[in-house]
């Protein structure tokens, strides 16, 4: 498993009805972009359901709104001290803030939305 980020579009492609219809804090929140980090050992099957169900979170809840970069901590063992992972698979999202860190395999989609402040 490779490290690679995804990047899903953009969220400025909204039309101009949809911007009179929403109010500007709303549109604000459609806007924001959501940058996440998945943390996971390898093809394990923990990590692969992990990368499965947190893609398809993203793509119905933040379509064109995310960047989601999976990192295999067999191939960056530094970054395990760094970012201080301590199971995998774990998820940070580091933007919008606050910071938040999810460990598991991401099955529990209510969690993981809560978790992500959706």
């Amino acid at each position: 498993m490779n490290n690679f980020i995804e990047y899903k579009g953009s969220a400025n492609a909204e039309s101009k009805n949809s911007q009179e219809v929403l109010g500007e804090d709303d549109l604000n929140l459609e806007l924001e972009k959501y940058v996440l980090h998945l943390y996971v050992a390898g093809n394990s099957p923990k990590s692969v359901r992990a990368i499965q169900k947190l893609k398809t979170i993203c793509q119905e809840y933040l379509q064109g709104r995310y960047e989601l970069e999976i990192i295999d901590i067999y191939q960056q063992p530094e970054l395990l001290e760094q970012e201080q992972i301590f199971a995998v698979p774990t998820l940070i999202k580091k933007l919008p803030p606050p910071l938040q860190r999810l460990i598991g395999d991401m099955t529990n989609t209510e969690k993981v939305i809560v978790s992500l402040g959706l």
